[in-house]
């Protein structure tokens, strides 16, 4: 298989398709790929089997592509993990190694590493890593976007982008910060948050808000 059709499957997984449908706008935007790839691909993974298409509705992974995309997911993300808690990368820099290391990676190692790195849950974006035989809770799917004025929650996860990820570290935005919701501009316009764990007001654009998810504070 391709390097670019394991992105799709990981992406899909990423945004929640494994139990729900993901635009084709979405995997546009998280792979930084004009929408007419989009399609085009997609028709491929379904020729193969590993994703179900519905007109107007979007994508989910089949089972055949669940299975993939977890076995894909865990290599990545136990190297990204590696990455900055052995050898101290920044956050926004881990994917694209990440991405070059897990082609070469032979089961056997990926155990080592996983042994090595005391069996990690999730990798420094917050994403679940399933385990060998396919365990794993499932992440969260709450856009921090459809978080309503007035509410407070929590920062669950980032999607694994490098722009995204440099732009949230800019902001000063980190996993388990809890933030009050101020309001949503209009026209696609930012959001105004308080995060409450820095005690600092900040403006979150429309586009990042997407890719950040939520969780209810506890």
């Amino acid at each position: 298989m391709s390097p670019m059709k394991e992105d799709y499957l990981k992406i899909i997984f990423e945004l929640g398709g494994t139990t729900k449908k993901v635009s084709n706008k979405r995997i546009s935007i998280g792979l930084n790929i004009a929408a007419g790839s989009v399609t085009e691909m997609v028709n491929k993974l379904v020729e193969e089997g590993l994703v179900a298409h519905e007109p107007y509705s979007g994508v989910s992974l089949t089972p055949a592509g669940v299975k993939l995309a977890e076995s894909l997911v865990r290599k990545h993300r136990i190297w990204e993990t590696f990455l900055v808690q052995e050898l101290n990368y920044d956050l926004p820099d881990v994917h694209n190694e990440a991405e070059q290391l897990e082609h070469v990676t032979s089961p056997k190692l990926l155990e080592a590493l996983d042994a090595k790195l005391g069996h990690p849950t999730h990798c420094p974006h917050g994403g679940v890593i399933p385990t060998a035989s396919g365990k794993y809770s499932e992440d969260s799917h709450t856009l921090l976007n459809d978080a309503p004025d007035g509410s407070v929650v929590v920062v669950d996860r980032f999607i694994d982008n490098h722009d995204l990820l440099t732009y949230l570290g800019d902001i000063q935005l980190d996993i388990g910060d809890k933030l009050k919701v101020i309001d949503h501009a209009p026209f696609e316009g930012p959001m105004k948050v308080i995060n409450i764990t820095d005690d600092q007001e900040i403006s979150i654009s429309y586009k990042a808000s997407h890719y950040v998810f939520i969780k209810p504070v506890e």
